[in-house]
């Protein structure tokens, strides 16, 4: 079973083809550049790389969010024409989780999370079960301030994951004091192997109704909205 994995959501760029279970080959990169002219590239680079054609391809697997609106519609476009193409199955998975993924021999809670900017995060809790990540607290997008209140209803220790920790530690630190467990900075990276590893068990997705999940309207959608709800209350 040959699984290409595409991770593209946030910042970090991944690419890992995985054999039957063993990494074979992987592109991890965390440039400032445009997505959509490096993806392709990279992913005919590792596989030219492995001497492997993309026919040899049995599914992909995909990051679907949340994150960077831009950088998931990259990575889910991307997966969704080469599956089609090759008629393949892609199976999507959740950022967050492929991050959590990080502190998979941790057994207590683990915290990914990314910044949504103005305080607020995108984020979720899991813990380990039956050699998989099981699902504590839905993934959600609010202000860390009030996410950090629920979760301290847990009483435990809790590891936080996220490649935006700078922001957040100071606040993180001072709510759970020696109850959070921040790992140094390379556990802080979304493998993009790991997104294989939470694929696990996971049906394949249906290419004509997979979309990102952002879980939020970007701001250019929330403005309209209010826009046409403003213009609707004047006209009545």
């Amino acid at each position: 079973m040959n699984t290409l994995s595409i991770d593209t959501s946030n910042q970090i760029m991944g690419l890992a083809i995985v054999k039957d279970n063993e990494i074979i080959g992987d592109i991890t990169t965390r440039l400032a550049k445009n997505q959509t002219s490096r993806l392709m590239p990279a992913i005919e680079y590792l596989m030219g790389t492995l001497d492997m054609s993309p026919n040899e391809l049995d599914q992909i697997v995909v990051a679907r969010g949340p994150g960077s609106f831009t950088g998931v519609r990259i990575g889910l476009t991307t997966a969704k024409t080469m599956a089609w193409s090759l008629d393949i199955p892609v199976i999507d998975v959740s950022s967050l989780e492929a991050l959590a993924y990080q502190a998979y021999f941790y057994q207590g809670y683990i915290c990914p999370f990314f910044d949504a900017r103005r305080g607020n995060v995108y984020t979720a809790v899991y813990r380990k079960k039956d050699n998989q990540l099981e699902t504590v607290y839905e993934e959600e997008n609010l202000s860390m301030e009030t996410w950090l209140d629920k979760i301290s209803e847990l009483g435990e220790n809790i590891v936080f994951l996220s490649p935006n920790l700078t922001i957040f530690k100071q606040l993180i630190i001072d709510k759970f004091g020696g109850q959070a467990i921040i790992p140094e900075g390379p556990f802080h990276t979304i493998r993009p192997s790991h997104l294989v590893q939470a694929a696990v068990n996971k049906e394949p997705s249906n290419l004509h109704t997979l979309t990102p999940n952002y879980l939020r309207l970007a701001e250019a959608e929330t403005k309209w909205l209010n826009a046409q709800k403003d213009n609707n209350e004047n006209d009545s």
